[in-house]
């Protein structure tokens, strides 16, 4: 499409595959939004679009991120006011035409993906498809400093807001390979924090976290510690980190072939499973040449 459509707080691009979302920069633009700065999001991470009437002479234009397609949203979890959601612009009434023509062109534009089959807007996404923000990043929470270089969180408590508990544990650090998410409850709530889950650790049939205060894997919010334009992105980096983690330690499951059995049609078959994975981004590009070397050299 091409077009710009300006509201509040935010400006959309609307291309032939995605939206450009640039956000506005100033002090009644939510922090959150000025940390972001902008956000391309592919149609295939979109599920529906909405428009529907706002509050005080204004409609919202609803860009619906499909479950799993976002780190940002994922690790939210539902807990983003509507006036901070970066997939709603809020538009004058008076633009409301407007917004309803750029809204059906959106929905047109998802509809012909589905047509040529290109996801099932219904189904969670497979993979990450809205880029998450880039470490480094860091933040102070009440009881300690957090930072994420991209290759292992660090928590280094405070003395004046850290438990005994967290003191005898002493400082933190966990290598990015070692988590498989992070829990985040909102600082806009009571008792917020941000947990890093290792992999083995709390789960079915495993005791229950501790209290966040006495977690040395988490970090507690606090009035002005841990806000929300500092902290979610923060989970969000690290949430993509760890997936990504998990993506490369996924076994290609392409066997040997054995010397006397080297049947094109057979090893045709497993380049073709082998492409899939590559596209679903659970291979590296690199992983991929060096198999499809292998298996040729089968042949």
């Amino acid at each position: 499409m091409g077009d710009v459509l300006a509201g509040i707080h935010a400006t959309w691009e609307f291309d032939s595959d995605s939206v450009l979302i640039r956000f506005e920069r100033g002090i009644r633009t939510p922090k959150l939004f000025q940390t972001l700065r902008e956000r391309r999001i592919p149609h295939a991470a979109l599920s529906s679009v909405t428009l529907s009437p706002g509050r005080h002479g204004t409609v919202v234009l609803h860009a619906v991120p499909r479950a799993g397609a976002d780190p940002l949203m994922e690790a939210a979890a539902g807990q983003l006011r509507a006036n901070g959601d970066p997939y709603r612009l809020v538009l004058p009434a008076e633009r409301e035409s407007l917004a309803e023509h750029y809204a059906d062109e959106l929905r047109a534009a998802l509809a012909r993906a589905d047509v040529r089959g290109l996801q099932d807007r219904r189904e969670p996404a497979e993979r990450y498809l809205v880029a998450a923000p880039e470490p480094p990043l860091h933040f102070k929470a009440y009881d300690g400093k957090a930072s994420f270089d991209g290759e292992r969180v660090a928590f280094r408590w405070f003395w004046t807001g850290a438990s005994s508990t967290k003191w005898k544990a002493g400082d933190q650090s966990f290598p990015i390979g070692e988590l498989h998410g992070v829990e985040w409850r909102s600082p806009e709530a009571y008792e917020g924090y941000l947990r890093m889950l290792r992999r083995g650790g709390h789960g079915a049939g495993a005791p229950p976290a501790p209290q966040a205060d006495h977690d040395p894997a988490a970090v507690v919010f606090g009035l002005g510690y841990g806000p929300v334009h500092e902290s979610l992105p923060f989970a969000a980096a690290v949430l993509a980190a760890a997936r990504r983690a998990t993506a490369g330690r996924v076994a290609v499951p392409v066997p040997a072939l054995s010397s006397a059995h080297r049947d094109p049609a057979e090893v045709a078959d497993r380049i073709r499973h082998l492409g899939e994975l590559h596209r679903a981004g659970l291979v590296t590009d690199e992983e991929f040449t060096a198999k499809k070397a292998e298996l040729l050299a089968e042949l």
